[in-house]
């Protein structure tokens, strides 16, 4: 009898230990890639109270014979199932769709979690705003990514260094129906210099033999100047193309250091089969010599001379200015690219991320974090779509994958499997209380 008591008493303990864990899964449902609990019972020990025995020949063999001593608990399991995302608009929030881990780290020590919700301290560290840890990953210093894995910073007014132009493209289309340009001087003069510097007149008079296209390039110290060229038709099927030396001599250029001419000559079929075209070269004044290289492309997807309206123009040159730190985002496989105030943008950092082979063996330790423990396994470390099959979504958090209908569904389960035992207790009590009022 008393056996039946105790049995209903480890029924009580248990299945309260199964409330408490639904009791925390309810309390986090809006807690942020918060995992839900779940408790399986197995049975207790079982008491023999007699052994099996095998036929002894002309009879059947008796079985044995046990009472269970009541019910323990079998697991507590985290349940690792994707919770859905909220878009929450912050750059620096990043939500998990996989099986990975962020890795932050305090001093040496590593943890893990599915958490997003990131920070950027005073040091222009990403950081865990529970506790400070900081995310880790690679770092990248001018664009290039330095080895092995480090808190991930974020150098806010950092600057870039200006870049001089080295090269750029020619594209577009010179009008083959345009007459050729009459180089002969108006006033009897003589014909004129390439460039157009010697009769404006005349230029006005072959408007339609004559385009202009204009670009910004930078010297090594990330001074502008705009370069204009001018192409006009000198035969059929070829037009030749020179700078104009008037912006760059305003601009305090040596004119005796200004190179650049050439011809361009196509084929019947419309597309560049022979050039001179090579650099744009100029000494600016203060900063080193700059000579770019100009790309007329090939085919149709290059420089053409086609009987439609000329729209030559120069294109994609590749120097800037200096530029500071002013924003950065977070694309989908980890990789933290900066915003600078020239327009252009460099790689700051690329976030790591943990796979486990059981990461149900993970332990708990707060704050959102998860430790090692001897049975999840060691991390895998690698990158989103790179070494993991995970992704990420900036901008958006992982919610909790708690179901409000399973928790309230469970917590009826234990309340009766509570009540049951309760029973049991005091039935027993009952029965107890008879046995001793036997003898009155």
């Amino acid at each position: 009898m008393l056996r039946s008591l105790f049995a209903g008493v480890s029924g009580l303990r248990n299945h309260q230990i199964r409330l408490d864990v639904i009791g925390n899964n309810v309390s986090n449902v809006n807690t942020v890639a918060f995992k839900a609990g779940r408790v399986t019972f197995k049975e207790g020990f079982a008491q023999l109270l007699q052994g099996g025995s095998r036929p002894p020949g002309d009879q059947g063999g008796i079985n044995p014979i046990q009472v269970g001593l009541g019910m323990q608990i079998g697991s507590i399991d985290t349940l690792f199932a994707q919770g859905n995302l909220e878009t929450t608009g912050l750059n620096t929030d990043v939500a998990i769709q996989g099986d990975s881990f962020f890795v932050v780290r305090k001093g040496t020590q590593s943890f893990f979690t599915r958490s997003g919700n990131f920070q950027v301290d005073a040091d222009g560290r990403l950081v865990a705003p529970t506790n400070g840890f900081v995310v880790q990953g690679r770092t990248a210093v001018n664009g290039v990514f330095q080895d092995g894995i480090s808190d991930i910073r974020l150098p806010f007014g950092q600057k870039t260094s200006a870049l001089a132009t080295s090269s750029m493209n020619l594209s577009g289309n010179l009008d083959a129906a345009a007459p050729v340009m009459d180089l002969t001087d108006p006033d009897g003069a003589g014909p004129l210099a390439a460039g157009f510097n010697a009769d404006t007149r005349n230029v006005t008079a072959n408007s339609e033999s004559w385009t202009e296209t204009s670009i910004s390039v930078f010297d090594s110290l990330g001074a502008k100047y705009d370069v204009k060229v001018y192409l006009y038709k000198t035969a059929q099927n070829e037009w030749s193309w020179a700078v104009d030396p008037t912006n760059l001599v305003n601009a305090g250029v040596n004119p005796a250091s200004i190179v650049g001419s050439g011809v361009l000559t196509f084929g019947a079929d419309g597309t560049l089969s022979a050039s001179s075209l090579q650099t744009i070269a100029f000494t600016p004044p203060g900063a080193d010599p700059i000579s770019v290289a100009i790309n007329p492309g090939s085919g149709v997807n290059g420089i053409t001379q086609y009987a439609s309206t000329s729209t030559c123009v120069l294109r994609d040159q590749n120097g800037y200015t200096s530029g500071t730190l002013q924003n950065f985002s977070i694309d989908r496989q980890g990789l933290i690219t900066g915003s600078f105030t020239n327009g252009v943008s460099v790689s700051l950092g690329h976030i790591v991320l943990a796979d486990f082979n059981n990461p149900a063996g993970l332990l708990r330790i707060g704050d959102n974090m998860y430790r090692e423990s001897s049975n999840s396994g060691g991390p895998v470390l690698g990158y989103a779509l790179e070494g993991s099959q995970s992704t990420l979504t900036s901008g958006a958090l992982e919610m909790s994958n708690v179901d409000l209908a399973q928790e309230f569904t469970s917590m009826i389960v234990a309340q009766r499997g509570f009540q049951a035992n309760s029973k049991v207790i005091t039935t027993s009590d009952e029965m107890l209380a008879e046995l001793v009022n036997l003898k009155r």
